[in-house]
């Protein structure tokens, strides 16, 4: 209840600083509407018209193939909320597809597999909260990024996996509203490497130009070769500015650094910050930052990448099987361990490349046009390693 509470006036105080959220003003010309199934043209006075308005279209069977419009809005105006559920099975969490398009672009500015949209990698149904979407029981989905629009937004589900599945959903937003020449259009891609190759950071954002802010992003990884008791995060997160080619501006410390822990990373989920997924308990590693109170912005473009670095002392490396052993790199030179170490030697911590299923989900803002991306991975190759594996000892 504490933190609840705690939470709610962190977020109060965020609105009230910002008049565009002020939570007390009353904007002329600004009006809500609500898109469902159960009004889904948002007309005024056209809610609940089936069933004589005794919820008559709460939700609809989706068939393999079939595309949904969750909202079709003239502008201007803001998506504000989102909150959608589904039955939670891995062919659903991956195999839908959320699209967003803004203004009449013919391409979308928003692709993603419906639960990494929602910022949860991996099709695991946990709960958690942060400032920007939430899982209140592990059975739903809420994002509150607002998505400014100035002419027109369409924003589309569709279900591309081999079965059909019940749609709940609710799109909340506001028209008539007085959007600066500076409001920025609201963008997500979802890319995975399975497996990456070492020494070639994955991409948790390829190059994109325009003027814009990064968000953040929430990222998935499945450790493959190297699993505890060795320590999957000591990979550095590096975004790069502008004209920045071979070395980035912004560069992290590590993976749980990114996310505000340190030494390791188990369970938590805060406003901005957060590990809902764990290898211990989900099989699979899942986390994410959002940059939200320290803005990355870029003038020209931007590129985000996370290495693949792995670790572990000299006695657990020496342990391995040798098919498993990795290649360590000490002072750019190939390191064999001793094969009768000291003791210092054998707790001596020694960081290595190492090959793993990576996914991530990148949030930012930018003009348009957007980028045109390649099609999104297929269906197979999005559910595939997606069971729980037998934890590590």
């Amino acid at each position: 209840m504490a933190r609840s509470l705690a939470r709610l006036v962190l977020l109060l105080l965020a609105a009230a600083a910002s008049p565009a959220q002020s939570l007390f003003e009353l904007p002329k010309g600004v009006a809500t509407r609500w898109y469902s199934f159960e009004n889904p043209d948002g007309r005024r006075g056209a809610g609940g018209l089936t069933q004589a308005g005794r919820k008559g279209a709460a939700s609809k069977a989706i068939r393999p193939g079939e595309r949904v419009v969750l909202a079709d809005v003239a502008g201007p105006g803001v998506v504000r909320r989102i909150w959608l559920t589904v039955p939670g099975r891995v062919e659903t969490l991956r195999g839908w597809v959320v699209r967003m398009y803004w203004d009449g672009q013919e391409w979308p500015s928003v692709e993603a597999p419906l639960q990494d949209f929602f910022g949860l990698p991996f099709a695991r149904q946990v709960p958690f909260e942060s400032a920007l979407f939430s899982n209140p029981e592990g059975r739903s989905f809420n994002c509150f990024v607002p998505m400014p629009f100035r002419k027109r937004a369409l924003l589309t589900v569709t279900n591309e996996s081999p079965g059909e599945a019940n749609l709940f959903y609710d799109v909340n937003v506001t028209i008539g509203d007085t959007l600066s020449e500076d409001a920025a259009y609201f963008h997500a891609r979802y890319r995975r490497e399975n497996p990456t190759t070492p020494r070639k950071d994955f991409e948790v954002l390829p190059r994109v130009e325009g003027r814009g802010r990064y968000l953040g992003a929430n990222v998935g990884i499945r450790t493959t070769d190297h699993r505890r008791p060795l320590w999957f995060g000591e990979g550095e997160l590096k975004v790069y500015l502008d004209d920045d080619r071979e070395w980035p501006t912004l560069v992290g410390t590590g993976t749980e650094d990114l996310v505000g822990s340190a030494w390791g990373l188990g369970r938590f989920d805060h406003l901005y910050q957060g590990a809902p997924l764990t290898e211990e308990k989900d099989g699979v590693w899942g986390f994410y930052r959002y940059h939200v109170p320290d803005p990355v912005h870029f003038a020209k473009a931007v590129r985000v990448t996370l290495q693949q670095i792995a670790g572990g002392n000299v006695a657990q490396l020496r342990a391995l099987p040798a098919e498993l052993r990795p290649e360590l790199v000490r002072n750019h030179r190939r390191f064999e361990p001793p094969a009768t170490p000291s003791p210092a030697e054998d707790a001596a911590w020694e960081n290595f490349e190492t090959p793993q299923d990576v996914c991530a989900t990148a949030y930012w803002y930018q003009t348009l046009p957007s980028p045109r991306w390649p099609a999104l991975e297929s269906y197979a190759e999005r559910v595939k390693d997606l069971a729980l594996p037998t934890p590590a000892p």
